[in-house]
């Protein structure tokens, strides 16, 4: 899937269309993504004897298609191509050529995997 999380993207179908948010969650067996702040529904939890009743409003997922990553160059909406090079494959803009992946912190993951532990 051409899609990462903290991708900015906008919906180009469906009931959401034309907007952009932050991707927050992606889900690549069933080729869908999780998008902040849209495609909010709302559930209802029976109440048990451990807790109250209540109603959750959490982000439904959104199939990939319906989505396109918008290039931070150029701000458009974009289709991604890849560039190979050395072993090194990155994700590249088709409108104006430029890398679309954001440069990581290698000590930030290690530090998200250290407390999951």
């Amino acid at each position: 899937m051409k899609i990462k999380i903290s991708d900015n993207v906008l919906v180009i179908a469906g009931k959401y269309r034309g907007k952009t948010g932050k991707v927050i969650r992606v889900i690549k067996t069933s080729g869908k993504v999780v998008i902040e702040k849209i495609n909010l529904v709302t559930k209802h939890v029976k109440k048990s004897k451990a807790n109250k009743g209540e109603r959750i409003r959490f982000e439904a997922p959104l199939d990939a298609s319906n989505v396109m990553i918008v290039c931070p160059q150029c701000s458009k909406p974009t289709r991604i191509g890849y560039l190979i090079d050395k072993k090194v494959k990155t994700r590249i803009c088709r409108i104006c050529k430029e890398s679309v992946d954001q440069k990581v912190d290698s000590a930030a993951i290690k530090t998200k995997k250290s407390k999951k532990s």
